[in-house]
């Protein structure tokens, strides 16, 4: 039997064993080296050449991130470890570190229990390691750290042993912090990481060594014979005595929960049922004869099979050619093929437990986040995924030959599956493909497959997108439908900032509350309790509320005005921008006793007009997105970053020296930054590294706020007249 069956072999055996079952993620900054580690935790586990990792990089499957160096799609491998006399099954998904692919850390975090959090020595903690780390905590998810490029604080930097060791103090510090912060409440002090019990690890991925303090213990090695060992340049005979993959995957099975383990406690974050329940009982003892319950958490789409579905199985067993039921398309289908990953190949199987990542093939249109269930009695849905950073760069697409279009409807739908942090519309005004994405870069990368796929295109140049909100109370607006039988009345008024808060975190939602106990739930965020009994509708940071009192016919035309209401915070009226952070009351209405005379072409657009009205008689303006930047670079130059910072309308927030680097963290806006890497590159010679990550939308300054509307209505071709009150 070749290495490759046998290992297939005890992946089917171990695939039973859920208290030998590891789901676990590597999560990281860009470039701290998530996907060397795990090419050689791969070979570690036989399925790599030793000589061909870290230069291999196997999980990066795409030809573009060879060809750019970083990851951009999230890969799952399954491997087999053995450690004190036992063999585990670890399912491992290697995740990128730019802030433009942060959607795919997102999905791969619902699959998974724990993560090895990887920082590189030399840069320690960075926004991404943060954004990263904070995620994995919301979702439940434990951290180990490994401190990687430990060789460069020995070789490069030169750093005495007493350095070295303030460095390593300075990160677990900084990591044990945003623990306390964000790990929920009962495993902010369980969780925080140590070096002496281990769940602390150091070494060099890419020379194929690391040491743990019970690893040093074991083998007698210590911290002074490594430092020598590096210093004498004599890493590869390091790499047989202290192996990285030992050290590593040691220290996850040691220290991050088994299914078993971890569905007791996760189940209750991101499942919307009734814990009472026996499905609750099913999922949080991860049974595999309850009832069905899968979360896909990534879709990617092979030219010899269709839709290739990732996910999570939480209780049930999953069989090839089984009926399930599909909770967001509320539709039953039958699945072709189930099975496991093994890198880029795919291993089948005849059905998959309880408690493994799940690969499945058959299903159509299915996109991350999506609940399968049993067909004939399917179990409550996931809660839903939370991007905790938004699409906020768009560009306009069109194909050179018309012909093309139909192919580029489809292709750029696929693509929306695949990357649901990808937001594809079409401007009914132009006809134009609107595409917008988290960065410049997520856009080239959107660019380039598209071409890839034979499609010749045309993108204009990157605009930003806004959003719209008020900042008083509306009087009462009020209006007839075109056919003068029904009138409305609504008022506008800024959602109170607790709710909103709670509202992008993710804290509210409608498949994590029933519409009958939302109201409740805004209660607790702040919302009075007269607004809250009347919550009929939650979209994009908008409520909008019944404020009514006894109308005849509302409940039979509530639907028809939630589509008004929706249809307006799509496009707000200083703009066509969407809109966020506004209560929307419908205070009285008059309806025709005739439902002929309330259809939707009488109540849609008059709600959405004088929604419109209603917003712009609320003190109305526009807001920007921004990035938080960190910029690192010898201190010499640090006045030269501060002048191309605030040149871009950058509001500097901290400035500190750690060793012989100058940290500098601001704040700027993203439609000041197209073309600031090589304006940064030109100020320092070259010598800058910055990083960026999305902080939300905030006000834009008072006296650029008619230019920039004027601008966006311009772009879009819309009439101006609309806006003329609020230019005196």
């Amino acid at each position: 039997m070749g290495r490759r069956e046998e290992l297939a072999k005890k992946i089917l055996e171990l695939m039973h064993h859920p208290d030998r079952i590891r789901n676990i993620g590597i999560i990281a900054h860009i470039d701290h080296g998530k996907t060397t580690l795990s090419d050689h935790l791969l070979a570690g586990a036989g399925m790599l050449s030793e000589e061909l990792a870290g230069q291999q990089l196997v999980l990066d499957f795409d030809e573009l991130e060879k060809i750019r160096g970083i990851t951009i799609d999230a890969s799952n491998i399954s491997m087999i470890h053995e450690y004190e006399g036992k063999e585990y099954l670890i399912n491992l998904i290697d995740t990128p570190g730019h802030v433009d692919f942060g959607g795919n850390v997102t999905r791969a975090l619902r699959a998974i229990d724990g993560c090895i959090l990887v920082v590189c020595a030399v840069e320690g903690v960075m926004p991404q390691t943060e954004t990263n780390l904070r995620q994995a905590l919301k979702e439940y998810v434990k951290p180990v750290l490994f401190i990687n490029k430990v060789d460069r604080l020995i070789n490069e930097l030169k750093l005495t042993p007493e350095q070295i060791q303030k460095r390593f103090i300075n990160i677990i510090r900084r990591v044990n912090e945003l623990i306390k912060t964000f790990a929920p409440e009962e495993f902010k002090n369980k969780w925080l990481v140590k070096v002496e019990d281990g769940s602390v690890a150091f070494g060099s991925a890419y020379h194929r060594w690391a040491i743990s303090f019970p690893f040093m213990k074991k083998s007698g090695i210590t911290f002074k014979d490594i430092i020598k060992m590096v210093q004498e340049g004599k890493q590869r005979e390091l790499a047989t005595k202290a192996k990285v993959h030992q050290v590593v995957l040691d220290m996850v099975i040691r220290h991050l929960p088994s299914p078993l383990e971890a569905q007791k406690y996760r189940i209750k974050k991101i499942w919307s049922g009734d814990l009472d329940s026996k499905d609750a009982e099913d999922l949080i003892t991860c049974n595999p004869k309850g009832k069905l319950a899968i979360v896909i958490t990534d879709v990617k789409i092979d030219p010899q099979v269709g839709e290739v579905c990732t996910g999570r199985i939480f209780s049930g067993t999953l069989k090839s050619g089984q009926e399930v039921y599909l909770w967001n398309q509320r539709t039953k289908t039958r699945v072709q093929q189930v099975g496991v990953f093994l890198g880029i190949d795919r291993l089948p199987t005849k059905y998959v437990l309880a408690g493994n990542v799940i690969m499945i093939t058959g299903l159509k249109n299915v996109m991350a986040g999506e609940t399968i269930s049993d067909a004939e009695n399917p179990i409550a849905p996931f809660i839903e995924l939370k991007h905790y950073a938004e699409p906020v760069v768009t560009v306009a697409v069109e194909p050179k030959n018309t012909r093309d279009l139909t192919k580029l409807m489809d292709v750029l739908k696929q693509m929306a599956r695949e990357d649901p942090t990808l937001k594809v519309e079409i401007d009914h005004e132009t006809g134009q493909y609107l595409l917008s994405g988290m960065g410049e870069l997520h856009l080239e990368v959107v660019q380039y497959r598209l071409r890839r796929k034979g499609l010749d295109v045309e993108f204009s140049k990157p605009i930003v997108v806004y959003r719209e909100t008020v900042t008083t109370q509306s009087p009462v607006v009020e209006g007839k439908t075109p056919n003068k039988h029904n009138r409305f009345y609504f008022v506008v008024e800024p959602l109170e900032e607790s709710v909103l808060k709670a509202l992008i975190e993710g804290e509210i939602s409608l498949t994590k509350y029933k519409i009958k106990d939302i109201g409740d739930v805004f209660r607790k965020y702040g919302m009075n309790r007269e607004d809250s009994k009347g919550v009929v509708d939650v979209y994009n940071y908008n409520v909008l509320i019944d404020a009514t009192k006894g109308v005849q016919y509302l409940n039979e035309t509530m639907h028809l005005i939630i589509e008004g209401f929706r249809q307006a915070m799509d496009g707000g009226p200083l703009a066509r921008e969407k809109c966020m952070g506004i209560k929307v009351k419908l205070v009285d209405a008059e309806l025709h006793e005739d439902s002929v005379h309330r259809g939707p072409a009488q109540v849609i657009p008059t709600c959405r007009e004088l929604i419109r009205q209603a917003i712009l008689k609320a003190s109305p303006i526009l807001l920007e997105p921004k990035f938080r930047l960190v910029i690192t670079a010898p201190p010499n130059y640090i006045g030269a970053i501060i002048r191309e910072v605030q040149s871009r309308r950058g509001q500097i927030l901290d400035m500190r020296q750690e060793d012989n680097t100058a940290i500098v963290e601001a704040k700027a806006p993203v439609a000041e930054l197209f073309g600031f890497a090589s304006s940064m590159r030109s100020a320092t010679e070259g010598r800058a590294f910055w990083s960026t990550e999305f902080t939300g939308f905030e006000k834009v300054p008072s006296d650029l706020q008619i230019e920039i509307i004027r601008k966006i209505r311009e772009r879009k071709g819309l009439s101006l007249e609309e806006i003329k009150e609020l230019e005196v």
